[in-house]
């Protein structure tokens, strides 16, 4: 769904992807290949949201601001389902991951990792390919090549997606039985675990 407010209508590139089940509303500006998942509510009541080429906001994520503040998603910022991002900058091509929270002002910079489940207390400047877990999140470790290698081949994934759904998704009614000649789903991407051991 896509609101007005007060004047503000969202702009939203044509070969972005945004889920009818999604609010997007008022001051909002997403650019290319953007993935904004069912659930995520990107409201742009209170000031600016800037979500720039290549990124992905999945699936009941947050992103809002404190009064007069404008949010930016650097280009193939990867937000993790249910994130919340709150009036927080985030670097080009960082992950954050399942239900962190990062709060106002935070500069996150490029190429970061936040682990699942991290909080980002407000006002912190976090360096470029810093790797952060806990609450509050710490820097553990900075981001190596291949760590942000792996990151950047899953956000490959979610830039295609918008695309794909144009072309293959279709509301339908489901099944009642598995008919015998369902196909099998091939192996896309290895967990960062699996890409350790290999």
């Amino acid at each position: 769904m896509i609101y007005s407010f007060k004047g503000f209508i969202p702009v939203v590139h044509p070969s972005s992807f945004i889920h009818p089940q999604a609010a997007v509303t008022g001051n909002v500006i997403i650019g290319k290949n953007v993935y904004v998942g069912p659930g995520a509510a990107i409201r742009g009541d209170w000031g600016g949201v800037v979500i720039e080429d290549g990124c992905n906001v999945q699936e009941n994520c947050t992103i809002h601001m404190f009064p007069g503040v404008t949010v930016l998603l650097k280009e193939g910022a990867h937000i993790g389902h249910g994130a919340v991002i709150h009036g927080a900058t985030i670097g080009r091509n960082c992950l954050v991951g399942m239900n962190c929270v990062i709060m106002d002002n935070v500069d996150l910079g490029d190429e970061c990792i936040v682990g699942a489940l991290s909080f980002i207390r407000a006002d912190e400047k976090i360096p470029a390919r810093s790797l952060l877990v806990g609450n509050p999140a710490k820097i553990i470790k900075p981001v190596s090549d291949e760590m942000i290698g792996w990151k950047s081949a899953g956000t490959r994934l979610y830039q295609l997606l918008p695309g794909e759904m144009a072309s293959e998704w279709a509301p339908c009614e489901a099944l009642t039985e598995i008919p015998v000649d369902r196909p099998e789903q091939g192996s896309l991407y290895k967990t960062w675990d699996e890409v350790k051991k290999s």
